[in-house]
């Protein structure tokens, strides 16, 4: 244990003292909530400073000129006759709408736009919802109902889950919240596996080619080098998320000051959403937000940080034994598919059948089996997986992981001393059953 903790200091401090490793760790967190922090900034004040435009409507069938309304940001001059080609020199149009002739209600619309430039996706909607809304209230007149009857028709339905605990208690179970924490903490699994499980195989290569690992397996064995290189850069991972968190949490509060935006605040989200670019936001998130004190955040961390050093751990080795057993990087590529492979299929599954049914016999068969039950189970768990479920796949996972070891460690000890061959997939299998 010893030779392995002298191996894991040395990956650990050489790298978190590079000064590429420095600058990317505080860069990152200050570059993202920048970048979130102007895009919500500039999509707030455009939603005041949209420029003000007057079109003219040349309508031969005189149906929209008393039942077209102006706009907040679009003013309809309607017109008894134009040439499209004085819009070239009239300033005060932007820009003609043309009505076909002989347009019946009962017909679909198809209104021509003719000006200098091009008209933008926001104006595009705003006049056809305003055409769009006059013909609808013609057709309900004609019917004898008028828009506030059917107003009156419209119901609101909002389904508000609650999770029974064992005590009898209930506690807020937001849908939103719950995916959106399945997906972040899943993320940040894949990203971390293949990201630090890369530069594991990398070192390895590298110490392998320079032959500087014959004189370290002088003095240590394979399997303890193995598994210092492989620890060490798993606490380099976890040192720079955590200091990601904490510096996210801290220039999202300072950024938020800057431009005067709370997250928290009913009024901001409606201006927000006001918006038509940022349509996808609205007040419910207000109330999602207040759902987040309900939610066990220490036991998802928990459970989180056994997934993120789980999976790291059992794809971790098996980067190594791939690094072991070539002498350069193009070679990796016929051993790397069989690994990734299942990595990348658990994320898209995750994503999306996953997230749509976290209890169906899929999802809970793929968040026991090891090469996909640190995304998997972590999706699953911000929706109550059974506790017998999760500490099943814990016990499987760690069983895995020292099975994982053993079978990377037989291929390593071999394989990080041969040089000047490509070595095939009957010659790997060969090196587990050579003996120590």
């Amino acid at each position: 244990m010893s030779n392995i903790w002298i191996i894991t200091s040395r990956e650990y401090f050489t790298r978190v003292k590079k000064k590429s490793f420095i600058l990317m760790t505080l860069l990152t967190p200050l570059l993202i909530t920048a970048f979130y922090g102007i895009i919500i900034w500039v999509s707030i004040g455009q939603s005041s400073t949209t420029e003000h435009q007057s079109i003219g409507v040349l309508d031969p069938t005189g149906f929209f000129e008393e039942r077209v309304e102006d706009s907040e940001h679009v003013d309809f001059v309607f017109l008894k006759e134009y040439d499209p080609a004085q819009l070239i020199d009239n300033d005060s149009l932007s820009g003609l709408i043309t009505v076909p002739i002989g347009y019946q209600i009962e017909q679909d619309l198809k209104l021509k736009y003719e000006s200098e430039s091009g008209l933008s996706v926001n104006t595009t909607q705003r006049i056809e919802r305003t055409f769009r809304d006059a013909i609808k209230t013609e057709k309900l007149n004609k019917l004898g109902v008028s828009n506030e009857q059917l107003d009156s028709l419209k119901s609101s339905v909002s389904l508000v889950s609650f999770k029974i605990e064992k005590d009898g208690s209930t506690t807020s179970s937001n849908i939103g919240i719950n995916t959106a924490l399945g997906m972040v903490f899943a993320f940040l699994i894949y990203f971390f596996i293949f990201l630090y499980g890369v530069q594991v195989m990398k070192g390895v290569i590298e110490e392998k080619t320079n032959r500087i690992v014959e004189l370290i397996v002088s003095t240590v064995k394979p399997f303890q080098l193995m598994m210092g290189k492989v620890i060490g850069i798993a606490l380099v991972g976890l040192t720079q998320l955590t200091i990601w968190v904490l510096l996210s949490t801290i220039f999202t509060g300072i950024i938020s000051l800057v431009i005067g935006i709370n997250f928290l605040d009913m009024d901001t989200l409606s201006t927000i959403s006001s918006n038509p670019a940022m349509a996808g936001l609205n007040t419910d998130m207000a109330q999602q937000l207040e759902d987040i004190p309900n939610i066990p955040i220490g036991m998802y961390f928990a459970v989180f940080v056994f997934y993120f050093l789980g999976g790291y751990l059992f794809y971790g080795a098996l980067f190594a034994a791939i690094g072991s057993a070539v002498d350069s990087e193009t070679d990796t590529q016929q051993f790397m598919l069989p690994i990734t492979l299942p990595l990348v299929f658990s994320f898209a599954i995750s994503f999306s059948m996953v997230v749509g049914d976290p209890h169906s016999t899929l999802a809970t068969w793929m968040s026991m089996i090891p090469i996909s039950s640190p995304i998997v189970m972590m999706v699953r768990l911000p929706f109550g997986p059974p506790t017998w479920e999760i500490i099943v796949s814990m016990l499987i996972l760690i069983a895995s992981i020292i099975g994982a070891i053993a079978f990377a460690g037989k291929i390593y000890r071999t394989g990080i001393l041969m040089y000047g061959k490509k070595p095939t997939y009957k010659e790997v299998t060969k090196w587990l059953f050579y003996k120590n």
